[in-house]
This record gives C-alpha cells, structure tokens and sequence, in this order.
C-alpha cells in the first residue's frame, strides 16, 4: 500500500497521537479552558495549516511528509518517527553548544511559550504540555542542524566538515542523496513547519555571545541559503524579507517568491532580456526598439495603402460597403471567376477588413472578464509562436511577468524544474489558499503556466529558450507537471497577470494567421 496514499485516507488520525488515555484528555480540556489567557491567545494568528482537502486529494504525496515530520501533525505517524533516532542524536549533539542545558531551554519554552505555539497551529494539539514542548525542542535541534549546511553554503563557506558521521546518512553537501532530498521537500511542506520564533531562541542559547539580532541575521542567513537550493526561480537578485515578519520556513519562501506587488504593477519601459553576453537593458535607444518603430511606420502605410484599393473596390465594383461582402462565406466567393484571379489581393484586404471591424463589432456595454481557473484561455505556447509572438527570458521572478504589445514579446522568468519543483509550488499555492487576503498570485502564475505548456513540444520550446531550466528526464514531464497543477480553492484577481493574458490573447487574435484560419472556416 502506498504510504502516503493511506496517511492521506486516515488523515484524521496522523495528527495526534492515537488512544490517548482518557485522563490526560481531560487535563489538556481543563488546562485549555482554565488556564489559557483567551485576549493573549486571540492576538496570535493562526500561520500553519492543514492542507485544503481540494488540493490535497490532487497529489498526497505533495503534501504529506515521507520522511521526517517536525512539529505535530504527523509527529506519531509510523513512517516518519523512525526518524526519531536521528533527531535525538541532533539534540544531544545541540547541548554541547548551548550556554544553558536542554532541559532548562524546554522549562522556559514551556512556560512562556506553550499557549503561543498551540496558538499558532489551525488543529487543536492534543498533547500535554510537556509531550509537546519536548516533541517541538527535538525537532528544532535536527532542523537547526540541517540548516547549519545551508548557512554555510550562503557564507561561501565549504559545509563537508559540519556533516556528522550520525547524519551522512541523510545529509548530503552535494545535493545527491535521495533521503536529502526528501528531507528537502519535507522542509516546505505546509503541515510540517515549525514556528521561527522558537529556533531563534535556540540560536540565541547557542553562545553567550550571540544577541536577538545576531540570532535573527543568522537564521535568515539559513532560510536564504534553503531558499536557494529549493526555489525553481533564478533571481539574481533576492527579495530582502524581514525575518521578523515571517512565520516559518515556508511563510519566508512564500515572502521570497511573491513578493508585495503594486496592484498598478508600473514597472520602468525598460525590460532586462538576456542575451548571449548576459542581462542588458532594452530602451527607446535600443536598435530593435528603432528597427520596430521603422517597422510600425511601414506597416501604417501599407494599411492606409489597401485602405485606398479597398475604397475603390468598394465604390467601383461592388457599389456597397464591403464589410458586409467579407462576411458571405470566403468558399463561395472564391469560386467567382473573376475573384480567382484576384485571389491573393483579395485575401490581404479581407484580412485587414477582419481586423479593421474587430473593434466596431464590439460590444461596448460588454465588461472586461478576467480569466478565472475554469475559463483562463490563453494560447499555448506554440500557437504564439506560430502566430508570431516571442518569448524572452526575464531577469527577476513572478512580479517581472510582462507583455511588450509594441515587440510582440512575453517575458517569463526563468524557473528551474527539479524533483522538488512540484512540491515547492504546491504548497506554496496552498499556504497562499489559507493566508492571503489579496490575489492569490501564486495560484495565477501555476494557472498562466498551466494554460501556455500543452504539451512537451511547448517545454521543449520555452527550455530552447532559456525559460525553462529541465533537470527532470524529459519535456514531457515538464508538460506534465504544469498540466497536473490545476486546481485552486477560490477564484482571484492577479491585475498584472491577468493585464498579460488579456494582452496576449488580443495580439494573438489579431495576427494574420489566426484571422485567416478562423475566416476560412466560416
């Protein structure tokens, strides 16, 4: 039976601990109810979640740990608590670091702390007091340990003499181990994370020396170093998160990946393409810039110049607006003699009647949709470039997704799919699901990506052009992967995103190509 598939199936039990004897349930009833400050409890929002069974029932595998659990959820579930050897390895491994013992860290965090990290889980805990404060201690001396590699990594620092003989058996420097990267994909899923404020009071016991913003720095030195590693997106430049408002592992990656954006969106004319040499900047000065506005001018006098003949034939030959003659079926017209000769022309001009009567035919009381999750149509990726749309690699993430109308280009930024790619995005997409109060951005992006890669013939195309980085076996399972990712929870507004679709879709519908094919099926 597969593992995750049947955590998922008894999901209800993997959260706590099954047969609690029915006295410390009553304990833990009357301590909750007795002793809990409900204002104090109130003003802690609510950060790590279980996962909406919508996105869930997609993919279990996404979003339920295989290997290592950290915190409650999935802390009694048999085929992660074997890990338990390890994790008390780590901490006995911790102490020797510690400027107070474990045991007193656990007695402070369990006085002080205990209401604050229930509070911060969406399911009620059903543990005891201490159970829990000793299950959360342990768990964040292997995380920590874990981390410390990822520190280093972002130090410049070479990390191979800080992997212990204990853990080389999960911990690999290079990134090669299966069971390394399992533990990495199990480090950002939603229902496996651990509240931040507790690791950097372990930091701040790790030395004497160390104050609560050196412990602050050095943990978002760690996260910065994870970040990297797990995320599909190659910024040159990071987002600076401040640790302080980021609720756990995955509440900073969400805030690296997405982050504020301008509903407006007014980004400076100038767009970073990368080219052979690197990243350079396209302006009004740019040579392809003049070379387009050479061309717009070409293509104005060529209109005005068929907007002349069709005048003529108009009033000459056929005595009535040709609009209405453009929309007899082209079949039958075709078959006249006299338009047999006249074909070619005559296909040009029909061609710029279509796209002339694109606006009158109209309705100007129609209100702009934007695209939701049902409906979001948009070209795929071949489609554009056989209409004559071009693709560009940007330099920067999701807020840098744009459509130059005046080139015809979609710039996308550049996303490097791994093993760990699809789990990354998915929780991702769900944490947003049950945090955001504005756009599900996120959501929009998987959605936008979904809609444009069809097939392997479009990821085979975007990784031509250094959009998509494949480290998977195939463009087919580039294709699958996006594909796979449709579903969302609610239906949302991404302005900018939504600004692109809606942009794409009218400079496709207007190419030539497109207007023929659908004319001659008339």
């Amino acid at each position: 039976m597969n593992t995750s598939s049947s955590a998922f199936s008894n999901s209800s039990s993997s959260f706590t601990k099954p047969n609690i004897p029915e006295d410390q349930w009553i304990h833990n009833m009357r301590k909750s109810i007795v002793e809990h400050d409900d204002e104090e409890i109130n003003k802690i929002p609510v950060s790590i979640f279980s996962v909406p069974n919508v996105l869930l029932a997609t993919n279990p595998d996404s979003y339920i740990p295989q290997q290592v659990a950290l915190g409650p959820f999935h802390h009694w579930r048999p085929e992660v608590y074997d890990m338990q050897r390890y994790k008390l390895a780590a901490a006995r491994r911790t102490q020797k670091y510690m400027n107070v013992s474990f045991e007193r860290i656990v007695e402070v965090m369990k006085k002080k702390d205990e209401a604050r990290i229930r509070a911060c889980y969406h399911k009620f805990i059903d543990m005891s007091g201490d159970a829990l404060i000793w299950m959360m201690a342990v768990d964040m001396a292997f995380l920590l340990e874990f981390l410390v590699v990822y520190s280093m990594k972002e130090q410049g620092r070479t990390p191979n003499e800080l992997v212990t003989s204990a853990m080389s058996r999960l911990v690999d420097v290079t990134g090669k181990k299966l069971s390394h990267m399992v533990i990495l994909r199990d480090l950002v899923m939603l229902e496996n994370q651990i509240p931040l404020f507790l690791i950097k009071t372990m930091l701040e016991h790790q030395n004497k020396e160390v104050e609560n913003h050196s412990a602050g720095e050095t943990l978002k030195t760690m996260l910065k170093g994870l970040y990297r590693e797990l995320s599909p997106f190659q910024e040159h430049e990071l987002a600076d998160v401040d640790i302080n408002d980021c609720e756990h592992i995955l509440d900073f990656f969400y805030h690296m990946t997405v982050p504020n954006l301008k509903e407006n969106h007014n980004h400076d004319s100038r767009i970073e393409i990368e080219r052979e040499g690197g990243y350079e900047k396209e302006s009004d000065d740019h040579p392809s810039s003049k070379l387009q506005r050479c061309m717009n001018s070409a293509g104005t006098m060529l209109s005005k110049t068929i907007a002349g003949i069709v005048w003529i034939i108009r009033k000459v030959i056929f005595g009535k607006p040709v609009r209405v003659m453009v929309k007899i079926p082209w079949k039958i017209i075709s078959k006249l003699p006299i338009i047999k000769v006249l074909k070619g022309p005559i296909e040009d001009m029909l061609e710029y009647l279509r796209g002339e009567g694109v606006e009158e035919t109209k309705d100007e009381n129609e209100e702009e949709k934007t695209p939701t999750i049902e409906e979001i149509t948009i070209p795929s990726v071949m489609e554009m470039a056989n209409a004559g749309i071009l693709f560009s690699p940007v330099n920067g993430g999701i807020s840098d997704i744009k459509f130059v109308v005046e080139t015809s280009t979609l710039y996308l930024p550049v996303v490097k799919l791994d093993v760990n790619t699809e789990v990354y995005l998915r929780n991702l997409v769900a944490y947003e699901a049950c945090v955001a109060a504005g756009p599900l951005v996120m959501a929009r992006y998987t959605e936008l990506m979904n809609g444009i890669i069809d097939t392997e013939e479009d990821a085979k195309y975007l990784r031509e052009r250094g959009i998509v980085m494949n480290q998977l076996k195939s463009d087919k399972e580039v294709a699958d992967l996006w594909n796979g990712m449709n579903k969302c929870v609610k239906l949302t507004k991404v302005v900018h995103m939504d600004k692109v679709i809606e942009d794409v879709n009218k400079r496709y519908n207007r190419t030539w190509r497109v207007k023929l094919s659908k004319f001659m099926k008339m």
